[in-house]
């Protein structure tokens, strides 16, 4: 095989690539689907974590991208993204097999702290591998399909995810009714074959052929601090950090409070979030397709606030002990949750894509993700530390009314622990969504514009009232009151 990068890629280069590359994302997806979410936190439970080790496991990812400064220098040293984005994803994988071993190398060696290591490396070489797949993908990809063929890759990623999520979940809690002894070794065996297909994915990933390119020779520190004072990159920074902390803050979470507070099992867990994947895959090309024709950032204003409603729903989960009130609002709260991420989660990626120029694109990029780790790593373990101070605290609203046959209570806000992080993520959520406005992006479609669009779509399509409904400007009536309170109470 041929390593080094050819001078141009031919079409046929182009096809396969692109085909190869959707392959290691299917692989990738085994490997995130056996180890991560709600599995990762089940095992962490299960190895009696606490709230700040579950929000160190959840920082663990992006606080990891702040050693990508390491790609940006392998990628100068030896110009070849693709032998430091496939040597660094075996080395990101093979921490997961030794993980998948210790269960089976006596009790001793099955502790939260082992897990939280071995994890770490794991993190680490997947951060490094991911500035230059990021750079390498960006000149794969032609920019005119960007938005189609990341929105097709994850369909193919998510719907995979949902058959794999469901099986896993079944399995374990059969196994932890039945075998109970032999639940850590179930999830030994998952970290072993997500390891093993992980290895595949990145030998898969090897034959995709790199087109050439070269890096300035300045002070890699100077090539750093050059997206820092591009005035619109800063603006993309601003609004991509506070958003990632407003998000990292409360999601690690969701399983937590599931879990603990309401008493979920793993199989209805995961079948909300099946239900929650289900929906990003019949969305996620609506909005891959909206946002090539329009723009990233029209989307993300669009999608965004009606995530935002779904972190303030949480906080009426469980506000009543009726369980299948319970699950039908939780329900709910997924769907929505999905079609606002799909389109978010692809819109921001792009977005970045977009705005980094070709040749110092990983500069730009590893600048972005070492400072987002920044705000992305500190957020769950605020999330946990805000957890156990308000383990103590409630706050309930209730309405009492009278009759001559009785009194009842109608509770309207019952808020603890986890809840006051739904709440306190959702308000730092709507002021990420505020600084978005001032970011520029080429070919900018103004929202009201595409509200037309859709609301047009709407009448004749069924499914995109499902997905978009009345929902898409909510956020600029909430906005506007706020606004009104604060210039009223002004002197």
């Amino acid at each position: 095989m041929k390593w080094r990068p050819k001078e141009a890629l031919e079409e046929h280069d182009i096809n396969k690539g692109l085909k190869l590359v959707i392959g290691d994302g299917l692989a990738a997806e085994v490997m995130t689907t056996f180890t991560g979410g709600a599995f990762l936190v089940a095992l962490a439970l299960l190895m009696g974590a606490s709230n700040f080790q579950i929000g160190l496991l959840a920082a663990l990812p992006t606080f990891t991208n702040l050693f990508q400064l390491l790609s940006i220098w392998l990628v100068r040293r030896f110009n070849n993204r693709r032998a430091v984005t496939v040597l660094s994803s075996l080395l990101a994988r093979i921490p997961l097999v030794i993980i998948g071993i210790l269960p089976f190398a006596g009790d001793s060696a099955v502790s939260i702290q082992l897990l939280i290591f071995f994890l770490f490396f794991h993190y680490l070489f997947g951060s490094i591998a991911g500035p230059s797949w990021n750079s390498w993908m960006k000149e794969l990809v032609p920019e005119n399909i960007l938005g189609t063929y990341f929105s097709k890759r994850s369909s193919y990623t998510q719907a995979l995810n949902v058959a794999l999520a469901i099986m896993l979940a079944l399995l374990l809690d059969f196994v932890r009714s039945r075998y109970p002894d032999f639940e850590i070794n179930v999830y030994g065996i998952m970290f072993i074959i997500a390891g093993v297909i992980g290895i595949i994915g990145a030998v898969i990933l090897s034959f995709v052929q790199e087109p050439h390119s070269t890096m300035g020779h300045e002070n890699i520190f100077q090539l750093f601090l050059q997206p820092l004072k591009d005035g619109n990159f800063q603006r993309l920074l601003s609004f991509n950090s506070v958003w990632n902390l407003a998000v990292n803050m409360a999601i690690p979470f969701f399983t937590v409070f599931m879990m603990k507070s309401l008493g979920l099992s793993l199989s209805y867990i995961i079948g909300l979030n099946i239900l929650s994947q289900v929906a990003s895959i019949f969305t996620i090309r609506i909005w891959g397709r909206l946002a090539d024709r329009y723009s990233n950032k029209t989307i993300i204003a669009l999608s965004a606030p009606l995530y935002i409603l779904c972190l303030i729903a949480w906080c009426f989960v469980g506000l009543y002990n009726y369980f299948y009130v319970n699950i039908i609002l939780l329900a709910v709260i997924h769907i929505f949750m999905g079609m606002s991420m799909s389109g978010i989660n692809l819109s921001i990626t792009n977005l970045g894509l977009k705005l980094a120029p070709t040749k110092t694109a990983i500069v730009y990029l590893s600048a972005r993700n070492m400072i987002l780790s920044v705000f992305g790593s500190i957020a769950p373990l605020i999330g946990g530390r805000l957890a156990d101070y308000f383990t103590e605290r409630s706050l309930l609203i209730n309405v009492e009314w009278m009759s001559p046959k009785g009194e009842k209570i109608f509770h309207l806000v019952s808020l603890h622990d986890w809840n006051f992080l739904f709440l306190i993520g959702a308000g730092a959520a709507l002021v990420a969504v505020e600084l978005l406005v001032h970011v520029k992006e080429v070919g900018e479609v103004d929202k009201d514009f595409v509200k037309r669009i859709m609301r047009h779509s709407i009448r004749t399509n069924l499914r995109d009232f499902f997905v978009i409904g009345t929902l898409i400007s909510w956020h600029e009536q909430l906005w506007e009151i706020i606004k009104r309170r604060l210039l009223f109470r002004s002197p």
